[in-house]
């Protein structure tokens, strides 16, 4: 009966440790992954990294969707703030910027519909205060990556988004 205690006490423990490894060190581990091949290990930092056209071949994220057309910003805000500034498409069509802590959290959203003029923001460290005159995100991480979608359904709505996503700007302030 003891032995039996003693096992089950040990399963348990493992059980517990193990959660706790996958609710806490997970995200940042596979964020981490994430922020090095977005930034082509580092390279690009601050600047938005503008992806080729999705197709069945494509894996770079989880399942990228062929309607979008990707641009990612890998952030570091160890030396201050950074505005990001994604102009709207000439046509008009949707997009959406999503912001990500280093932890995988979404910690912002915006899109062209609520921002038909195009979507500025500052994103700044949580414990900084700056004066931005534009919306302003904070982040509970220095690193973290920012994403642009823009709908892009065929090849020519494809090349008419690449163009407008290449005047995309995320940099310090």
């Amino acid at each position: 009966m003891t032995r039996r205690f003693g096992l089950l006490l040990a399963f348990m423990l493992a059980v517990a440790v193990g959660h706790v490894a996958t609710i806490q060190v997970a995200p940042t581990a596979i964020m981490r992954v994430a922020m090095d091949r977005l930034s082509d290990r580092g390279a690009l930092i601050n600047r938005f990294k503008f992806s080729p056209r999705v197709t069945a071949q494509s894996r770079w994220v989880v399942r990228p969707s062929p309607d979008l057309a990707y641009a990612s910003c890998t952030y570091d805000l160890s030396k201050g703030p950074i505005l990001v500034e994604v102009p709207p498409s000439p046509d008009g069509s949707y997009a959406s910027v999503s912001v990500f802590a280093g932890n995988t959290d979404n910690i912002a959203v915006f899109d062209t519909l609520r921002s038909p003029k195009g979507i500025r923001f500052v994103l700044q460290p949580q414990n900084l205060s700056v004066e931005a005159g534009v919306p302003v995100v904070y982040s509970p991480s220095t690193k973290g990556i920012i994403l642009d979608r823009r709908l892009a359904p065929t090849a020519q709505a494809f090349a008419v988004v690449d163009r407008a996503r290449r005047a995309d700007r995320c940099a310090p302030l």
